[in-house]
């Protein structure tokens, strides 16, 4: 028995191994395809995010990059990171502030301690949070938090400023944050650590020299533009005057020094600069206008001619401006179409593969099921089997002493019998007499008003008698116990020879139902069912 419940329990725990390292493949698969799934989710992110006009699908596919990867980051701490600082910059763009912060610390917090984050990473997300402060009008927590940021891409650099171009990037970003916001005193400070970190890279040849040429063009820009807004319009106008040429071609650099002659109230001026930045790759096609191109571009544009006494070029530009607003309100629906279009595509088939995994999911589940209950219950029929043999064997041993008991016991009497009447005593000459009123054919004993009053009385003398009588020659027993052991006698050749209930068999002997049932129990050691099994076998 031992033996078989240890294969069935090794059967089982098999089985389940099996499944359980099914589900670990399939973990690990699952793993393996979140990592995938988050990264294509970034690259398309990314995609659409270049395309400039596509925000929301943008959004999403960054959104779903990050959430894919959100409980378990250390599958990609990079594409977390950077799916996440995306998603946080949509958010700010659409004003949702408080939802940026709540990704960013979020972000922060898991990777704290956490060596495989990209230190780069944590100081820009640093800085974005930063910004966010200053949209919630929190000047002080942003400076500080600024200061981290910086303070984070140091660490990164092992301390010291040492010409890197991320941490140029970043001071150029904290420098603009605050301009903007009007902070002029910080705004100086950052754009300090800008100029020193950009002659860094210059010193130690870090970066394309083209991209230091643009940077150092824009360092020039944003200085005439710091020196103008804290009312230090001749030295800024000396500044943009020393500008080279050569750093006044990029696109950004154009955009920025156009900026700085509307601002300094240059128009015509700021007007040839629009001029030429159509000559760049960054004009736009007017078939592409969008509110925000107009806002940047036409109206600026307008107003500098309009100010700069050229009217012909400005009421061209307004007429320009109106056909690109309905260009625009037309182009918008477009774009808002296809957007949604994959928007409501791509939520499909996030539906669709949730809905195929919570089936394999249930597959799984109920097949785990079916085989834990087929095992349970081959063990419990094994189990059964075993015990019912068990049983039979004992019951056996039992059927066998009982019979050889009942041999000795039907000997001793046969021996009594055979002695001559002078040799016995009085006791053993009724209880001769009792022996042989008990085997007469009328089965006497299944009576089951039968006592020792009867007895005697049938016997023809006192009970008193019967009772020293059968209690000297059977060691002791009782008229009841005397009398139940041939009823049970009766009753087993019964329960061995007849298909009669044993309901019948207990009243046919002389029992009541309840009564039989312990009597017999006491007396065999099984119960009539198990008796008459064993003796019919």
């Amino acid at each position: 028995m031992r033996h078989s419940l240890y294969l069935i329990l090794l059967c089982a725990v098999l089985t389940i191994l099996g499944c359980t390292g099914k589900q670990a493949d399939a973990g690990e698969e699952k793993m393996t395809e979140a990592q995938w799934t988050a990264r294509h989710y970034h690259e398309l992110g990314m995609e659409y995010d270049f395309q400039r006009h596509q925000m929301r699908i943008a959004e999403l596919y960054y959104r779903k990059s990050y959430e894919i990867l959100k409980n378990d980051p250390s599958q990609a701490w990079d594409i977390y990171g950077d799916a996440g600082y995306r998603y946080a910059c949509m958010l700010i763009q659409r004003g949702d502030m408080e939802g940026a912060l709540t990704v960013i610390n979020e972000i922060l917090n898991k990777s704290e301690g956490n060596d495989d984050f990209p230190g780069s990473q944590k100081a820009f997300l640093y800085s974005l949070m930063a910004q966010c402060q200053l949209h919630l009008a929190m000047p002080e927590a942003a400076k500080q938090t600024f200061g981290k940021a910086y303070e984070q891409q140091l660490n990164v650099l092992g301390g010291k400023e040492k010409g890197d171009f991320n941490l140029a990037i970043l001071c150029n970003n904290i420098f603009l944050s605050f301009f903007e916001m009007g902070e002029y005193e910080e705004a100086g400070k950052w754009l300090g650590h800008y100029e020193e970190e950009l002659r860094a890279c210059e010193r130690l040849g870090v970066g394309d020299s083209l991209i230091i040429l643009e940077h150092n063009g824009l360092l020039a820009l944003y200085k005439a533009q710091y020196l103008l807004a804290t009312g230090q319009a001749n030295e800024a106008a000396a500044v943009f005057a020393n500008i080279p040429s050569d750093q006044l071609e990029n696109p950004s650099c154009i955009e920025t020094a156009t900026a700085y002659l509307m601002a300094a109230g240059r128009y015509a001026e700021a007007a040839d600069m629009f001029d030429r930045l159509d000559t760049t790759f960054a004009a736009i096609d007017s078939s592409a206008f969008t509110f925000d191109v107009i806002s940047v571009s036409l109206a600026p544009r307008y107003m500098a001619n309009r100010r700069s006494g050229r009217v012909a070029e400005a009421l061209a530009l307004a007429d320009k401006t109106f056909a690109a607003i309905d260009s625009a309100l037309a182009w918008q629906k477009q774009n808002d179409a296809a957007e949604l279009a994959v928007i409501y595509q791509t939520h499909e088939k996030d539906l669709a593969l949730e809905e195929s995994e919570a089936r394999a999911t249930i597959y799984h589940i109920i097949l785990f099921s079916a085989v834990i209950i087929i095992l349970l219950i081959a063990y419990l029929l094994r189990r059964a089997y075993t015990y019912n043999k068990v049983l039979t064997e004992k019951n056996r041993r039992l059927l066998a002493d009982i019979e050889q008991r009942e041999q000795e016991q039907q000997q001793s009497i046969e021996l009594l019998k055979a002695k001559p009447e002078d040799v016995l005593t009085a006791e053993q000459q009724l209880f001769r007499r009792i022996c042989d009123l008990m085997d007469s054919s009328d089965h006497i004993y299944t009576d089951a008003d039968l006592d020792r009053n009867r007895l005697a009385q049938l016997l023809g003398t006192n009970e008193h008698y019967v009772t020293d009588a059968i209690s000297t020659c059977t060691d002791g027993k009782s008229v009841n116990a005397f009398l139940n052991e041939y009823r049970l006698r009766h009753a087993a050749h019964l329960l061995a020879t007849t298909d009669d209930s044993i309901t019948v068999i207990a009243e046919l002997c002389g029992f009541s139902r309840s009564s039989f049932f312990r009597i017999f129990s006491d007396a065999y050691g099984m119960s009539p069912s198990d008796y008459r099994r064993v003796a019919k076998k």
